[in-house]
């Protein structure tokens, strides 16, 4: 460690407590004005708390559910389909995740997972959709021939779906049209009741059942203003039919064009007049998936759907004026087209910035003279400083109502840049003249900060944002998304670091020195930093939990001065899955946390079902390895730079031991940002993903970092400080 001048380390405890405050403060202010009315338009009114959702109604008479594949808010207006403009008036609206196994989601797709309540395939490629299962008329009611061997092959997804459950639960339901027929099939293809056109629907056919599934066809791209009006003209014709005490359900089961867009679904009925749609599975208002409309229309005709059903009952949010709504749903699927269309080259252009702009540096400052390497130092501390900023920056773009500009993308990316240089900007400036790691430290703090705070009040920033959820791909909803965990976890380690070292750094100059405030602060972000990520009432994070306490665990023993033993590391190992046991528990056996994917976990695991989910997973994380041709590299750069940080003399590395000389805590520090990726690898399902998106933000982060630390005379204006070394202990036992 180093020694600083009097009077500049009374400055460091007045103004570092002040900087820290402010960046939570503006942290806090950031996410209060986060109204999602900002970001896409849409009435302030339309995200009310859970709470205010209103009980859900009496069972209904009869439930008509209408189908028209493709269906989207961008097709509707008062002009081009009056019909479907006046339900939404007067109805609850929401957006479709259309998601069965594969990101195309055929119409057959969306009628199957109907049918059986879980997500459901058609034998297709995701380039295309082939053939739809015919329907053979037989009597009154028609067969589906295919069935029994679409049964069979669903049996690889492992989605436990339960066949025939719509039909099943109805009793008495009618079939009209070749989906319909689909969705209401028992396990051998059997449909008791089939009309094989709408024109054939009557008052009497409605009403002779409590369902009636109706398949209006598909949009295609060719000639769809006239098939939108005719299934417009349908659809009125239907309303005049229908018997009182009615639900409708207006849904878009699938589509054949790529790509897969948000798609359109609204109810209208007893409990869901003018109102937005919100279900528990997503935690988002105006926004449901395809899972949930089985279990819901279940609710609807007073059946309790089984266990295994992964979809939640359709509640109703309050909302503005119908215009003002419209819109914002169509800037959440222009958002989504968006982060579609950009997110690998977003990630391409941060790596290959960052590896030019360093590479840059070390070629302009290239030698072993002392002023170039102090130049060398300092230019790659202020491009460290900036990359650290962006995912911050990228977060908080969505403060900015870009979604609904003319040109949504640059609008998105244009803002994320100037506030990641703003960010770098003000941690530089606060830490000027002190702590060659302030500016690292204090804008981890504010990431961590900033996405926990977010996390806890909803993930409304990490919308469709770059390293945030993209809800059309239903990898996650709410909390830590898959390519932001090693982004959080990484950040929170090196504040809670960065504040250890602080503190140490203060009690050095104490009698007697103790390392208690340095463990308080670890152990404060740390307990921040889990319980907003892991808590199922706010992230339900499971891959977040079981990698990041761990990582924890070993920064405090490093922090507390411990020596490391197999023992201490192992009981580390198994304490993030610990605390996952616990949670899930929790949110099983309680209504605290409200309904969540951990519950749903432990449910299975009671029950015996989790071997399905476990498999699922183990092969979405296997087949992570080949989502890109660059896949494969990353577990041999996370070997490489493994090896870098254990043997740093096998690659001649000569800044690590001056580094690690200077600042002791920085092996212990670097060693858990390597390894928290690492166990998110395994324990999440999203798999390499995790330590490919931390990739560009951890590794100029640690070049920075150990530059910074080898050359604390690399900042404007500063002396060398002479070395000193803070007290040390071990615990042997």
């Amino acid at each position: 460690m180093r020694n600083r001048p009097a009077a500049p380390r009374s400055g460091l405890r007045r103004s570092l407590p002040r900087a820290l405050l402010g960046s939570l403060l503006a942290a806090l202010a950031t996410l209060a004005a986060a109204n999602p009315a900002a970001a896409t338009d849409r009435p302030a009114a339309a995200n009310p708390p859970a709470a205010a959702n209103p009980p859900a109604a009496a069972p209904a008479r009869h439930v008509v559910i209408v189908g028209l594949s493709g269906l989207r808010w961008s097709d509707v207006s008062p002009t081009a389909t009056p019909t479907l403009w006046r339900l939404a008036g007067q109805g609850s609206v929401g957006s479709l995740v259309d998601f069965a196994v594969l990101p195309l989601t055929c119409p057959a797709d969306g009628w199957l997972t109907l049918n059986a309540g879980a997500r459901a395939q058609s034998d297709h490629p995701d380039g295309g959709c082939r053939t739809f299962p015919a329907v053979h008329p037989a009597g009154p009611g028609a067969t589906v021939p295919a069935l029994p061997g679409l049964i069979r092959y669903n049996r690889r997804f492992h989605n436990d779906p339960s066949w025939g459950l719509l039909g099943r639960a109805a009793g008495c339901a009618t079939a009209v049209g070749p989906g319909a027929a689909l969705a209401l099939a028992d396990p051998s293809g059997a449909v008791a009741s089939y009309l094989p056109s709408p024109a054939d629907l009557t008052a009497a056919v409605l009403a002779r059942c409590p369902l009636t599934v109706v398949d209006l066809g598909n949009l295609e791209l060719s000639e769809r203003p006239v098939a939108l009006a005719a299934a417009d003209t349908q659809l009125k014709h239907l309303l005049t039919e229908l018997p009182s005490a009615t639900t409708l359900l207006i849904t878009a089961p699938g589509s054949t064009i790529k790509p897969p867009h948000l798609q359109l679904t609204m109810v209208d009925g007893a409990g869901y007049q003018a109102g937005l749609l919100e279900s528990s599975s997503t935690r988002q208002p105006g926004l449901v998936v395809l899972t949930d409309l089985t279990p819901s229309v279940l609710g609807w005709l007073g059946q309790r759907a089984p266990s295994g059903v992964v979809g939640a009952q359709l509640t109703r949010g309050t909302r503005g004026a119908l215009p003002g709504t419209v819109r914002w749903l169509v800037g959440r699927d222009t958002a989504e087209q968006v982060w579609r269309s950009t997110h690998n080259e977003f990630f391409w252009a941060y790596a290959l910035a960052d590896a030019g702009v360093l590479a840059a540096i070390a070629l302009v400052f290239w030698g072993a003279a002392p002023e170039r390497r102090r130049r060398r130092a300092r230019c790659w501390r202020v491009a460290g400083v900036f990359a650290v900023s962006v995912p911050a920056g990228t977060f908080l773009a969505n403060l900015f109502p870009w979604p609904g500009q003319a040109h949504p993308a640059a609008w998105l990316y244009g803002v994320a840049v100037a506030l990641a240089a703003l960010i770098a900007l003000a941690a530089l400036l606060a830490t000027r003249r002190r702590h060659a790691l302030g500016p690292f430290g204090l804008i981890c703090l504010f990431t961590v900060a900033v996405l926990g705070l977010d996390v806890m009040t909803g993930s409304r920033l990490q919308l469709e944002t770059p390293f945030g959820l993209s809800v059309i791909q239903t990898g996650r909803f709410y909390g830590i998304g898959n390519e932001a965990l090693g982004i959080y976890g990484v950040t929170a380690l090196f504040a809670a670091a960065w504040l250890a070292l602080i503190a140490l750094r203060r009690s050095a100059h104490s009698r007697p020195s103790s390392r208690r405030p340095a463990l308080a602060a670890v152990a404060a972000v740390a307990v921040f930093a889990v319980f907003a990520s892991g808590w199922p009432g706010f992230g339900g994070k499971v891959g977040g939990t079981i990698a990041m306490v761990p990582c924890f665990a070993v920064l405090a023993m490093a922090v507390a001065g411990v020596r490391l033993t197999w023992r201490r590391l192992a009981v580390a190992a198994v304490s993030g899955l610990a605390l996952f046991v616990v949670f899930a528990l929790v949110s099983y056996f309680t209504a605290v946390t409200g309904k969540s994917d951990i519950g749903a976990f432990a449910g299975d695991a009671l029950h015996g079902h989790a071997g399905s989910v476990l498999l699922r997973k183990i092969g979405t994380n296997l087949g992570s390895l080949s989502v890109g041709m660059f896949s494969p590299l990353v577990p041999i750069v996370v070997v490489v730079t493994g090896l870098m940080l254990w043997r740093p003399a096998w690659f001649g590395l000569k800044t690590m031991p001056l580094a690690y000389a200077a600042e002791p805590l920085l092996r212990p520090t670097l060693a858990v940002l390597w390894l928290m990726p690492v166990l998110g690898w395994f324990a999440d399902d999203s798999g390499v993903i995790v330590p490919a998106a931390v990739l560009p933000l951890v590794l100029p982060l640690a070049i920075a970092v150990l530059a910074a630390a080898s050359q604390p005379d690399a900042r404007p204006g500063t002396a060398a400080p002479q070395p000193r070394q803070i007290p040390s202990r071990s615990i042997n036992r």
